[in-house]
């Protein structure tokens, strides 16, 4: 991780993260020196992750859909994330290229990490960023898209497959080039 005499983030992954974000040196190392305050021990817990992620959706239930961001990014699966892995999953939520956040996506909607989603974890996800939606925005919601199963029958439904079938990587992203509602149904965005 970082250079434990000088506690400054390592050359090796200030070069990784330079090179597949889109952020400066300064502002890896400005984000650093945050990451080492708030969390000394150099790891973010799932529980401590969850706080920072509720203060983004102070009107929604964040909490389930939080707990999938972090297995999505805990790559080494360690019920932690390192200065790497928190980096990496600011950029592929927030400057990401379209393919990236997709192939992003694709791993957050494949809760088991078998490498393909089945209608019952679109349904699992869809109900997380159900979630987010503050109660006072559900009625402004089109019918077809008002609950967490009509969302996730939506979404399933831009993939052409049977309930029983699954979708692999390709498959899920093409779906969502190929479909502005389902790649809005995928995620939520505050109004405010």
């Amino acid at each position: 991780m970082g250079n434990s005499k000088s506690g400054a983030v390592s050359k090796e992954i200030l070069d990784d993260l330079k090179l597949n974000t889109k952020f400066t040196e300064t502002e890896i190392v400005q984000w650093y020196e945050n990451f080492k305050k708030q969390c000394p021990t150099g790891r973010i817990s799932k529980d401590e992750f969850q706080n920072i992620y509720k203060k983004f959706f102070p009107d929604s239930d964040a909490n389930t859909y939080a707990q999938h961001v972090f297995r999505s990014f805990d790559t080494n699966d360690d019920g932690t994330l390192d200065f790497k892995e928190y980096i990496i999953a600011l950029h592929m939520t927030s400057t990401g290229k379209t393919t990236s956040k997709l192939e992003w996506a694709f791993s957050l909607f494949d809760v088991d990490k078998n490498g393909y989603i089945t209608k019952s974890e679109v349904t699992e996800i869809c109900s997380s960023i159900f979630k987010l939606i503050p109660k006072d925005e559900v009625p402004d919601l089109p019918d077809d898209e008002n609950t967490p199963e009509k969302r996730a029958d939506k979404l399933w439904k831009a993939f052409n497959k049977e309930e029983n079938e699954r979708v692999a990587e390709g498959e899920f992203i093409q779906g969502l080039l190929d479909n502005d509602d389902a790649l809005r149904l995928i995620q939520y965005e505050p109004s405010k």
